[in-house]
């Protein structure tokens, strides 16, 4: 039988989690901090996502909020019983002054796998933003599922991001090719949204041999990279992050 879950979160200016609500395989946990900050981390509770599976996380970071959002462990892809494809949806909504720090494990897509991930942000004027996402095409040894991104995100109202990806046998010929990923396995994005960017836009660049800062079309950069494994990615975005959004 395929899966339904929605968990939820809520930050407060005051520190508060007004909401906090596991469901499902997404168990939430407030953790330790540092100062001026609230964290939560997701705890995988069961396998998840499986096929059929429509999980969610809804995030609402309240007008003057700082709030850090991380992961417990990677999130694992897996074929299970319905022919139809999961689906998690990470829905984003940051306000005026406030601050989010959307910093997960690793997704991988496993062998037999058909996943659809899509995150949506929406931004007030003012708002901050960290986002980082990282694709793994397969655990050791084994060919990738199939895996279709969207990341979609609006700033006052404007579109500012949006972008698909697909990866493994159910994409279009050529994405491992080498316009695309050349034979890597390990894929991975930063978003930096601060206002501060609009009077000193960051300056676009190349970042070792995989990976390229590009300034957005408003205060924002995003960091595209291919690496070859999960450890060569992460090191490549946690140099963008601390060049972009030191905390």
């Amino acid at each position: 039988m395929s899966l339904r879950a929605t968990a939820r979160i809520a930050a407060a200016a005051d520190g508060g989690l007004p909401v906090l609500a596991s469901d499902g395989p997404l168990a939430l946990r407030r953790t330790r901090a540092a100062a001026g900050w609230t964290r939560v981390t997701v705890v995988g509770a069961m396998s998840a996502p499986l096929g059929g599976d429509r999980l969610a996380i809804e995030t609402e970071v309240r007008d003057g909020a700082r709030l850090l959002v991380d992961s417990a462990a990677a999130t694992l892809a897996l074929p299970g019983h319905s022919a139809e494809p999961a689906t998690y949806d990470v829905r984003i909504a940051v306000g005026e002054g406030a601050v989010l720090r959307w910093l997960p494990e690793q997704l991988v897509s496993a062998h037999g796998s058909d996943l659809l991930m899509r995150t949506t942000v929406e931004l007030a004027a003012t708002a901050r933003l960290v986002l980082r996402e990282e694709q793994i095409l397969g655990r050791h040894g084994e060919p990738p599922g199939t895996l279709l991104t969207r990341l979609t995100v609006r700033r006052a109202g404007r579109p500012l991001l949006d972008q698909e990806l697909t990866y493994g046998p159910g994409a279009p010929g050529g994405w491992d090719g080498g316009a695309v990923l050349g034979g890597h396995r390990a894929t991975g994005q930063l978003l930096v949204v601060e206002p501060d960017f609009a009077d000193k836009p960051v300056e676009p660049g190349l970042l070792g041999e995989g990976a390229v800062i590009a300034p957005l079309a408003g205060p924002a950069a995003l960091v595209t990279a291919v690496a070859p494994d999960a450890l060569a990615l992460r090191r490549l975005l946690d140099t963008a992050l601390a060049a972009l959004a030191p905390s």
